[in-house]
């Protein structure tokens, strides 16, 4: 059973894992040497326990231990009880949901084991957590088999990615690449079309493209390019094919994770005139 533990004193030890979460550069030294993410909320908690990942300490409002107690009675360690005031100034942000919970970080697939998929989202170099998080969500909702992270790409881990992704980090497989320069020579090779979100010369509508997977269907590897600049001419020139989503009213583009979203819908296997 875990143990509670009344906290009054922001300055105290024992809440070393939960310093000043808005600062991205401290988190990322902290996590990468302590082997630790924050899941933030009780269902995004909950999500993480369910997926087994390990807690090392909990940090909660009062109210919220008795939603907990199915989970928080299976485990030996420690709950910190706090105010939603104090949790505040330990963290840096309002923890409006006022649960939050240090967990051991796992890694649990890699680039080989996703090669057997049927339809994967690439990431290259999406640096903006929100986004990565966003792109995972919806990833899992449309059915589509997982993610890939180029090596710079931002981690799915961090607070921002896990809370917006609605816990989905914990179940969709998703690895970085292992190698940014070859990694779309290795999809290829394991039969993958792959894909570029782009603009080009040569492009085709997405409808375009969905219409060619019914006719002929095939694995498919979406790549996704960066919020600013796009995808890489490295990796632009290794598409088997470049696609866009037309625009209308003279707007030129969608947020990363909203056209990843449109897409993944659009081809989806299983949609309306596809063949499985």
């Amino acid at each position: 059973m875990a143990t509670l533990i009344p906290i009054t004193d922001p300055a105290d030890e024992r809440l070393g894992d939960y310093v000043r979460l808005r600062d991205v550069s401290l988190r990322r030294s902290l996590e990468a040497e302590q082997g630790l993410f924050i899941a933030e909320g009780e269902k995004v908690i909950r999500r993480a326990c369910e997926a087994g990942y390990e807690p090392r300490s909990f940090l909660l409002a009062e109210r919220w231990i008795a939603g907990l107690r199915p989970i928080l009675d299976r485990l030996d360690v420690p709950v910190y009880v706090v105010d939603e005031a104090l949790a505040e100034r330990v963290t840096g942000f309002h923890v409006h949901r006022g649960a939050l919970a240090s967990m051991k970080r796992a890694t649990r697939w890699s680039m080989a084991e996703l090669l057997d998929a049927r339809r994967l989202v690439v990431c290259e170099d999406i640096v903006d957590h929100t986004n990565v998080g966003a792109i995972i969500r919806c990833t899992a909702a449309l059915g589509w088999d997982g993610v890939l992270l180029a090596p710079r790409a931002a981690d799915p881990f961090y607070r921002r990615a896990v809370k917006t992704s609605m816990g989905a980090v914990f179940f969709l497989p998703w690895a970085r690449m292992d190698d940014w320069a070859g990694g779309l020579g290795t999809l290829k090779r394991a039969g993958f079309t792959v894909a570029a979100m782009a603009l080009r010369a040569d492009d085709v509508t997405l409808d375009e493209f969905a219409a060619d997977l019914a006719a002929e269907p095939r694995k498919v590897a979406l790549l996704m390019g960066t919020e600013g600049s796009g995808l890489s001419s490295h990796w632009l020139a290794q598409a088997d094919v470049v696609v866009r989503i037309p625009m209308a009213r003279g707007i030129d583009s969608l947020n990363v994770a909203a056209a990843a979203a449109v897409a993944c819908y659009t081809l989806r296997e299983g949609a309306p005139g596809h063949r499985r």
